[in-house]
């Protein structure tokens, strides 16, 4: 399923494939990413995330397809299609010894585009201010983090790509960290693509799910709303006073789906759209069925991903 967006993407895969010898290890992968959103790319072991970001970045070469930044192929125009990329692919690497912030000014060194006043930019949209005269090797592992991060975006990249950045936080560093990207999405327009096996911090943190397995594109899905489609109607839970009479009366309803009756619960489950409450709130008065209680459940991230993936684990 494509999802169909207003804005040009900013990272756009095209059949992206990678062999290596006989084995395909990812296979015909074709998403895109646009400018302002946090994009997760789940899969379980082996579906082959890294080996797409690394194809993403560069750091790999594609058997077939291509990727755009900004609408440079990475193929045929590197140099400034890379130019658009920040990233951490593995973990951050820093001179222990240096100060955090004369590592960046180090790798400011590398481009002649990066100025002082955007140094201090990035040591504050990360909150490194007070950390930025210490070494390094004093830095937890979630300042490292940030400090990657800052690094990354020194040069104003259109797209930010960062491979389980929250591997190894504790809690609170977690919820910084998530709080960081959706402000340097939001404050600098960035494209941000996070790979995570933390299901809960994806679902909280991004507003789309890639999700792949054995290296091809299992779903594309938009998180905090359901997408249209018979498949993603509410999930209804009716607590009655008559579960079989209620169970008859929404059988003849052509547009509400029912999906169970529990006796022992004294509910029945059915899927309907809001245009189709008022119709099954009379159908069911006028079967004389008491309703106490109407409650709506939806499926959590995790539960939608084992269910994509027949039960896979993430990673």
């Amino acid at each position: 399923m494509t999802l169909k967006q207003t804005n040009p993407p900013v990272l756009k895969l095209s059949g992206v494939t990678k062999r290596i010898g006989k084995k395909t290890i990812v296979d015909g992968l074709s998403f895109e990413v646009r400018g302002g959103e946090i994009v997760g790319l789940l899969g379980p072991n082996g579906a082959g995330k890294t080996t797409a970001m690394r194809m993403m970045t560069g750091l790999i070469r594609m058997s077939e397809g291509d990727v755009t930044v900004a609408g440079s192929s990475i193929r045929d125009r590197f140099k400034e299609a890379i130019a658009q990329v920040g990233g951490i692919i593995e973990n951050p690497e820093f001179y222990p010894y240096m100060s955090g912030f004369d590592n960046l000014k180090q790798a400011a060194r590398m481009t002649d585009s990066v100025t002082d006043q955007r140094i201090a930019e990035v040591i504050g949209l990360l909150g490194l201010e007070e950390a930025q005269g210490k070494k390094v090797k004093t830095y937890s592992l979630g300042m490292r983090q940030r400090l990657g991060i800052a690094q990354a975006l020194l040069d104003r990249p259109k797209l930010l790509i960062l491979d389980e950045p929250n591997n190894g936080l504790d809690p609170a560093g977690i919820r910084e960290m998530r709080d960081y990207l959706k402000q340097i999405a939001h404050s600098e327009g960035i494209a941000i693509l996070v790979s995570s096996h933390l299901l809960s911090e994806i679902e909280q943190m991004c507003s789309r799910v890639v999700v792949i397995q054995n290296g091809r594109l299992v779903t594309e899905r938009k998180l905090g709303g359901r997408e249209a489609g018979a498949a993603d109607l509410p999930e209804l839970r009716i607590r009655v006073d008559k579960p079989e009479e209620a169970r008859r009366a929404i059988e003849a309803l052509e547009r509400v789906k029912l999906e169970r009756v529990s006796e022992a619960e004294s509910e029945v489950t059915c899927l309907a759209a809001d245009a189709d409450m008022a119709a099954l709130i009379d159908a069911l008065r006028l079967a004389g069925v008491t309703v106490y209680r109407i409650a709506e459940t939806r499926k959590s991230l995790e539960d939608e991903f084992l269910q994509w993936t027949g039960g896979n684990q993430i990673a």
